[in-house]
């Protein structure tokens, strides 16, 4: 099996959040659950209180929370919500599964040994 070098890069993630509300409680959840999964070894997670540190949502103008940005691998991507979207989540990341129809994980059939991460990326047709 060979090793593909975008699958060993670090990924470098952050969550703003506004205290400990059910919304910021299951982001936090749902995030830490998909790396575990998808990035084993490979990420780190800032949680930034935006009650407790208001003026670092201006860095990456945050205007909503929860707000998971994702720094590394560049380019940055935003994500708005609870994350509780795994596709969506998967999708906005641009972590993309592999076409392995045998290797079947749980009732969304996504298994952490059918995805790639793809930190560089371009959409099709752009």
């Amino acid at each position: 099996m060979s090793i593909n070098m975008d699958q060993e890069e670090k990924w470098e993630l952050r969550l703003y959040i506004a205290g400990q509300t059910p919304k910021s409680v299951l982001a936090l959840k749902n995030i830490t659950k998909y790396c575990r999964e998808y990035l084993e070894g490979r990420y780190t997670i800032e949680v930034i209180d935006l009650l407790k540190n208001p003026r670092l949502a201006e860095g990456d103008q945050i205007f909503a929370i929860p707000t998971l940005v994702r720094k590394v691998p560049e380019p940055l991507r935003k994500i708005i919500g609870d994350l509780s979207n795994e596709e969506k989540v998967l999708v906005g990341l641009n972590i993309r599964l592999l076409d392995e129809p045998n290797v079947m994980s749980g009732s969304n059939g996504i298994s952490k040994h059918n995805i790639i991460p793809v930190p560089n990326a371009i959409p099709n047709g752009k």
